[in-house]
């Protein structure tokens, strides 16, 4: 039985260890519409054929093709793959360190905005006396 291109994209991203996420985020695509592509939705042009395959490692014809590639046993350096697991972890610890000093800032801008509203409005926030 003859795969369809499709179902050669599939097979070569899940032999790669790609997630369609993955792809999707390298091929600057929604998973919504690289998930299309997979299951044959979308018609293929050629410069994005070229993209996938280029993502894959591969030639554009082995996608073509009628016979499978041979695809070469692809071995991971553990201590390479380490390096990237720490490297994800370090990145992920700064992304939440952002997003903790973005909420903070929000909510300091939104205090100010409801501070300068109540004062248009000819609220005055009374302070308390601290005694001297």
């Amino acid at each position: 039985m003859k795969a369809s291109i499709a179902e050669k994209i599939r097979q070569h991203r899940l032999q790669r260890g790609f997630s369609q996420e993955n792809m999707a985020d390298l091929l600057g695509l929604s998973t919504t519409a690289y998930g299309d592509i997979e299951r044959g939705k979308t018609d293929l042009t050629l410069s994005r054929l070229n993209q996938i395959a280029d993502t894959l490692g591969l030639q554009p014809v082995a996608l073509l093709a009628d016979e499978p590639p041979f695809i070469p046993a692809v071995t991971v350096d553990t201590h390479e793959l380490d390096t990237l697991r720490l490297t994800v972890e370090k990145q992920q610890i700064e992304l939440d360190k952002l997003r903790l000093e973005a909420d903070y800032w929000k909510r300091r801008y939104d205090e100010r905005i409801a501070m300068e509203l109540a004062r248009s409005m000819g609220m005055q926030q009374t302070r308390e006396r601290i005694g001297f």
